[in-house]
């Protein structure tokens, strides 16, 4: 009786601030020396546009993640029961997780349709929750509700469906792990997100979490096909915080054993493990030479939670639009639902998305920066071919410009609407150009072909 009392009371209360919770992008940037990630890494830099897909036990009730779970001072729950309490009805939502609808080739549809071109799903949060069929474990989505049904083994199914749809794949793995006992020990208190005892103390415990969180990332590099990405979560996991040293050249080493090349980012950890900068819910305030991702979610939360606030398609273009002039990718984060689909609304929006890159996408994808990046209400990218630019009006006034003026990144031949061919009118003054737009353009950015 109590445990379904707090699943109905949790449920419908867990509302803490996100803003406590932002990870900050790592101070500085080392370039990898291998020949195969450099290569793989170049590529990537040209996708310009991924989803990250946060599905999990959250998603049962539809809350933030894992962190309700986590004792720290910015979290909120509902105060009507203990902290054990919740968290025996958190770890019991594995029992009642059942996507029956689970249907990834929807997703993979549905994000090749925004013009999304490479993934990153969460193999396990910070919640250890697996979504892949671990044998380091029986906490995970294939030994519990979901057990009986032929598609259990959730991350072969997600990645097969993704690489059918020509996607770059990356697998997010968190490095912490709070339902371990080899992380968080019932015999001390859980207080805040690190490891709950002193890791000098007890070596051996630290050594044996450190050997399973290697073999669970052996597992997912070895059992799953071809993964282009590691995304690594929880920056606080590294020796300089309490010795959480989980031995990152090992990693590395086994990880490009498995999957040559492979892109891994530690993400917040400067060094030769963080391949990209990943800025949460940010962008840089100018260019950047390095590589790096911002990670946006579509609504408010990174997984799936009702009544959400969705980004308009106008919103999320403007975002990626000066991500883009400034030298990174965008990985837009969006929630499948518990049943196991992705929504009518997140359809709709990741839709008007794709369908302005179908006709934009060539000032986007495969594009470079260009020194003058930013004028006003204009943003600049430019084509390896070192012949054309491109400018996109991004208007943050309600009535938009029908003359737009510029200084640098001129016209030599022509200035063209991308998205249709039409060939502009413009006048030259000086180190300024002017154009005009044709009345009734659509809404949305306007992108500008100019050679």
């Amino acid at each position: 009786m109590l445990t379904t009392l707090v699943a109905v009371v949790m449920s419908s209360a867990m509302v803490f601030s996100q803003t406590s919770n932002i990870h900050e992008q790592s101070d500085g940037y080392e370039w990898p020396t291998d020949t195969l990630v450099l290569q793989k890494l170049h590529g990537w830099q040209d996708l310009k546009f991924g989803v990250l897909l946060h599905w999990g036990l959250y998603a049962v009730p539809g809350i933030v993640e894992s962190w309700s779970i986590c004792d720290e001072p910015w979290i909120r729950r509902d105060t009507t029961c203990t902290y054990q309490q919740y968290l025996d009805w958190y770890w019991g939502l594995a029992d009642q997780f059942r996507p029956t609808q689970f249907d990834p080739q929807q997703w993979a549809q549905v994000c090749r349709d925004a013009g999304m071109r490479y993934m990153i799903f969460t193999t396990k949060h910070h919640d250890g929750f697996c979504m892949y069929d671990s044998r380091e474990t029986d906490f995970t989505i294939a030994r519990h509700a979901f057990s009986t049904d032929e598609r259990r083994d959730v991350l072969q199914h997600v990645f097969n469906a993704f690489r059918d749809e020509q996607f770059t794949i990356g697998a997010y793995f968190s490095k912490p792990d709070w339902h371990s006992q080899l992380y968080w020990w019932d015999v001390y208190a859980k207080k805040g997100r690190n490891v709950n005892y002193p890791v000098e103390q007890h070596p051996w415990r630290w050594q044996q979490f450190k050997q399973f969180t290697h073999r669970q990332m052996e597992e997912i590099l070895s059992r799953y096909g071809r993964v282009d990405i590691l995304w690594l979560d929880g920056g606080w996991v590294w020796p300089d915080n309490r010795g959480q040293d989980i031995d990152m050249p090992a990693v590395a080493t086994m990880a490009r054993r498995l999957q040559p090349g492979i892109i891994i980012v530690d993400r917040t950890i400067r060094g030769p493990y963080e391949n990209y900068q990943t800025p949460e819910r940010t962008i840089p305030e100018q260019q950047l030479s390095h590589p790096w991702e911002s990670c946006i979610p579509l609504t408010d939360d990174w997984g799936y939670t009702p009544k959400a606030r969705y980004k308009t398609a106008t919103q999320v273009l403007s975002t990626l639009i000066e991500i883009v002039a400034k030298g990174g990718n965008m990985v837009l984060g969006v929630g499948p639902t518990p049943e196991g689909i992705i929504n009518a609304e997140a359809v709709s929006r990741l839709h008007d998305i794709g369908q302005w890159l179908r006709q934009n996408g060539k000032a986007i994808y495969g594009t470079t920066t260009t020194p003058h990046y930013h004028e006003g209400d204009l943003w600049f990218t430019a084509a390896k071919d070192g012949l054309t630019r491109y400018a996109l009006y991004c208007p943050t006034q309600p009535a938009a410009a029908t003359t737009l003026t510029w200084t640098k990144n001129l016209p030599q031949r022509s200035i063209r609407l991308l998205s249709n061919g039409r060939r502009l009118k413009y006048r030259l003054h000086g180190d300024s150009v002017s154009v005009t737009l044709p009345a009734q353009l659509p809404q949305g950015p306007i992108a500008l072909e100019i050679k």
